[in-house]
């Protein structure tokens, strides 16, 4: 019977095993997944297997004329999910998720970015679909269609059930709680496979859906009485910036490696580094986003909550109930505005920015954008400020007004005229080309600054420059390895590299008394340190970051994949890292904050997934010195 069933599903197992082998070969030649024994090994190379067995297998109730032209559709549909994340993964270094697929209105800016991670070998991830096809048409004596009965069909689940319980029940033997650490997806890939991972993203999906649905006001007790527990005092900067205005400029894809750093003897960012010396500057400053990149920044800044763990909550929650800072300062006379010479439907900003509170965004239309003064994703930052400095003049004061620039974003396009330094010399394309368009972007900043000096705006605002996320991927370490002297770069280092700059200037505060503060400190952190600064009580406020100045503030930054930060410890990929020698140590030296890192990230998803914040009707702001505070 057995050989039976096998000659006749000769045409359904080819196609299991072709693309079995294509997909292996991707993970060890696309994905850099991280291997640590013999049985995760062995575990990679059979979790492709169940997926391919059941979807192959749905064959077996199609008619025989079909069937063939079904597993090659179907081998066609898994190549095209397999050759999806291969390209997701060139740049983003992550898996797909299904929140990623939806962002639809992404695309068309998408499309330079996508183009520049196409390789001319690519075509090969479908050569196991044109053998099918061939073998199809020409060999019809190997493919012939049977006829198969109940018990065989039977028979054959059966045997994809045990390969996917053998398989799952290897991997909770090497990582117990496999599928609820949803949030480390190479961990999930590597387990369970690319193609099951979608279903089970799927799953995670409906479920997250149903949460907003089944949530009530009791869903949020627990998640208040943590954050009030972790409520830390004002600081004495509580204040200093109270009436000014507020400039906030997200410098896009900018990392902390190349301040005060060289290439050819000229300096990458020297505006930067002398306007570090004129102000209070962050060096243990980490972005911490997830897969929506410059939207979760913005997330964190106006909200303080941790971006989703799958997707972009600009496009998942863009409807959610949120107290962020645009709509807090309102009720302090504040004008809210956001500048970024975008399509307004990017990252679905035009209906978050009405969540959020926003008065106004001057998106692409508020712009005169032409050929001439526009580069890769759009209007270059010098034309960006220049505009925006007109329109910025038309808003009332005070005002809240964030700029998101534009020209350092991968792939760096950069013309030739426009260049300050050099290119570096690596065999990465990308990190070469980064280093000029980061100089541009600081040369564009220095104009700004300057143009707002002239305008009489200048003296009045407090301002706050922060790296939005990273713009070299782990998939340039070799080339990153080279350019920071180091001889290989580790999971430790990979994390310090998630570094960005935070950069607070306040004219006639900072120039007086310059500060460089080592506070590990996240994008999580900036809300409640501007509300500070402006004299607004976040004693009432949802929010899980800290006033940066705060003598109380813990020395603890999550990332959003679950690694963290302290002052003496780096955890990350399951591991513990000594801060001062950079060294693997004992997890134990880390577990104290392990759970209170998890913690975090779940209560944050779960008032996101609920929309929770609905529910909340404790928020109160109040202005008033810092010694009527009760103590």
């Amino acid at each position: 019977m057995i050989k039976s069933s096998l000659t006749k599903s000769r045409f359904l197992f080819m196609a299991t095993i072709l693309l079995w082998i294509k997909t292996y070969i991707v993970y060890k030649t696309s994905f850099d997944i991280k291997i640590e024994n013999m049985m995760q090994e062995f575990i990679l190379l059979i979790n492709p297997t169940s997926f391919l067995l059941l979807f192959f297998g749905i064959s077996l109730f199609i008619k025989e004329k079909r069937r063939n032209m079904f597993i090659i559709i179907a081998s066609f549909i898994s190549s095209l999910v397999l050759y999806a994340n291969v390209v997701f993964y060139r740049f983003f270094n992550d898996f797909l998720t299904l929140p990623v697929l939806f962002q639809t209105s992404n695309v068309g800016d998408l499309g330079t970015s996508i183009t520049s991670n196409l390789e001319f070998t690519d075509p090969l991830l479908f050569v196991d679909v044109l053998i099918l096809i061939l073998i199809n048409k020409y060999k019809p004596s190997f493919t012939v269609a049977h006829t198969f009965s109940k018990k065989e069909r039977r028979a054959y689940f059966i045997l994809v059930a045990a390969v996917f319980f053998f398989n799952l029940g290897l991997a909770e033997a090497q990582r117990p709680q496999l599928l609820t650490r949803t949030f480390d997806r190479e961990m999930l890939v590597k387990n369970i496979g690319t193609y099951n991972y979608q279903i089970y993203d799927i799953v995670l999906q409906s479920k997250s859906s149903a949460q907003r649905a089944l949530a009530d006001s009791s869903s949020f007790i627990d998640i208040e009485n943590y954050l009030k527990a972790n409520q830390k005092d004002p600081s004495d900067k509580f204040g200093i910036a109270q009436g000014k205005n507020v400039v906030i400029i997200s410098m896009e894809s900018l990392q902390s490696f190349v301040i005060n750093e060289t290439i050819d003897g000229e300096e990458i960012t020297p505006y930067l580094n002398n306007l570090i010396k004129e102000s209070y500057y962050f060096d243990n400053f980490y972005h911490q986003t997830g897969q929506g990149k410059t939207s979760d920044s913005e997330f964190l800044l106006e909200n303080s909550l941790y971006p989703l763990g799958r997707g972009a909550v600009f496009f998942t929650h863009a409807t959610n109930e949120y107290t962020a800072t645009p709509e807090i300062v309102k009720d302090y006379g504040y004008f809210s505005s956001v500048f970024h010479a975008n399509d307004k439907t990017f990252w679905n900003r035009d209906i978050m920015y009405d969540s959020f509170g926003y008065d106004t965004f001057f998106d692409d239309d508020s712009y005169e954008i032409t050929e001439d003064n526009s580069i890769g994703w759009g209007l270059k930052d010098k034309d960006f400020f220049e505009q925006s400095v007109e329109l910025l003049k038309s808003q009332p004061q005070p005002f809240y007004s964030k700029f998101i620039t534009l020209t350092n974003h991968f792939p760096f396009e950069l013309e030739e005229e426009d260049r300050m330094v050099n290119e570096y010399d690596s065999n990465s394309r990308t990190l070469n080309r980064y280093f000029p368009t980061v100089r541009y972007m600081d040369e564009s900043i220095k104009l700004f600054m300057e143009r707002l000096k002239e305008e009489g705006i200048y003296e009045n605002t407090i301002f706050v420059l922060y790296g939005d996320h990273y713009g070299i991927s782990e998939n340039h370490n070799k080339a990153m390895a080279k350019f920071l002297n180091k001889e290989e770069i580790t999971p430790f280092d990979s994390v310090q590299l998630q570094r960005v700059p935070l950069i607070i200037h306040i004219p006639g505060v900072t120039d007086k008394d310059p500060q460089v503060l080592s506070t590990i400190s996240g994008q999580i952190d900036l809300k409640p340190t501007i509300l500070s600064l402006l004299g607004i009580d976040t004693r009432n406020d949802v929010h899980f970051g800290s006033d940066l100045f705060s003598p109380e503030k813990l020395d603890l930054t999550v990332l959003r994949d679950g690694s963290f930060i302290t002052d003496k410890y780096v955890y990350t990929t399951n591991m513990c890292y000594d801060k001062e020698t950079g060294l693997e140590t004992e997890v134990s030296f880390c577990e104290p904050y392990i759970e209170k890192a998890q913690f975090e990230l779940d209560y944050s998803d779960e008032i996101i997934y609920g929309d929770l914040l609905r529910f909340y009707n404790g928020t109160s702001y109040r202005e008033q010195p810092l010694e009527e505070f009760d103590q």
